[in-house]
């Protein structure tokens, strides 16, 4: 019962970081709308790269790529949300019930792992080049965003051994 708990829970603070990141990117959309329109012009990466026919200037491109983002945190969190109530609902059923019950965090958690890896670290890091930027260098938190819930992700597919009536 106790490593469940923990799954429970865990899946509950991925779906909680999320609900604040919505919150925050909702409420205060040009902060992280300027990081996404910095990293897209790629105008504070190093003088002179040959990298800088990859800039993106269109407004409307900084736009849809920022409003991308929010709906893929948004989906993110809401099948989270979702998947908590059915792990809470399976908690004292079979362990195959629970693992079951597992399928829609997992999905969730995939998303969460998917934006960090392809949207920051390799679209952002590395095809915008924005590993180069002093100011608008997100690779670190993006990181620190996917170890987190990739470890939550190892926790939440352990089998299940406990046994419940």
């Amino acid at each position: 019962m106790t490593l469940r708990l923990a799954k429970i829970a865990l899946v509950a603070a991925v779906a909680f970081i999320y609900t604040l990141i919505i919150f925050n990117n909702t409420t205060d959309y040009g902060s992280n709308y300027q990081f996404v329109q910095h990293v897209l012009l790629m105008d504070t990466t190093f003088p002179g790269n040959h990298g800088m026919w990859r800039a993106i200037h269109p407004p409307i491109a900084h736009t849809l790529f920022y409003d991308g983002i929010i709906s893929w945190e948004g989906v993110t969190m809401i099948l989270t949300w979702i998947g908590v109530i059915q792990l809470v609902r399976a908690l004292r059923r079979p362990a195959a019930d629970f693992h079951a019950a597992k399928r829609l965090s997992i999905i969730a958690l995939t998303l969460g792992l998917l934006l960090w890896l392809v949207a920051f670290i390799s679209v952002g890091g590395e095809w915008f080049l924005m590993w180069q930027s002093k100011i608008w260098n997100g690779q670190e938190a993006a990181f620190r965003m996917f170890a987190v819930i990739g470890i939550i992700f190892v926790l939440l597919v352990l089998p299940e051994t406990e046994h419940h009536p």
